[in-house]
C-alpha cells in the first residue's frame, strides 16, 4: 500500500511538469525539395519578396506555452517540409472550447490553442 501511495505521489510530482504538443504538417508542393537543417529555417512576419508557398503546419499544445517553444516546433517541421522561411503565424484556441455553453463566463479561458503558420520558399 505505501509503495502504490509512493507512485502515484511521484507522479503528481512528475506529470505536471510534461507539455504535450501535436504537431501536423501539409505539403502542397508538387516539386521535392530537399529537407534542411532547423538553423536554416527564419521566420518573417510580412514577406514582401517572391516565394513559393509548399506547406502548412499546425501546432495544438498548451496556451501557456511561449512563442518561442512553439517556433522551434515549427521551425523544424518547416525544415523537415524543405522549406527556407515560416510566416504568417496565427492562433486560435481548439474548437472544443470555443463550443462551451457559458462562452460568456469562460471567456479567454481556453487550455489548449492551435498556433498555424505557412512555409514557403524564397525565391532568388
Amino acid at each position: 500500500m505505501k509503495f502504490l501511495l509512493l507512485i502515484l505521489i511521484s507522479m503528481l510530482i512528475f506529470c505536471p511538469a510534461c507539455s504535450i504538443y501535436r504537431i501536423a504538417s501539409k505539403d502542397v508542393s508538387t516539386n521535392f525539395h530537399r529537407q534542411l537543417k532547423m538553423e536554416d529555417v527564419v521566420y518573417i512576419e510580412r514577406l514582401d519578396k517572391p516565394h513559393e508557398i509548399i506547406g502548412y503546419i499546425t501546432v495544438n499544445t498548451e496556451r501557456r506555452q511561449s512563442l518561442s517553444d512553439v517556433m522551434d516546433k515549427m521551425k523544424r517541421e518547416a525544415a523537415i517540409l524543405g522549406g527556407n522561411t515560416i510566416t504568417d503565424i496565427k492562433s486560435d484556441a481548439t474548437g472544443t472550447w470555443k463550443s462551451l455553453p457559458a462562452q460568456n463566463l469562460v471567456g479567454n479561458a481556453y487550455v489548449r490553442a492551435n498556433f498555424s503558420a505557412t512555409v514557403v520558399i524564397l525565391k532568388k
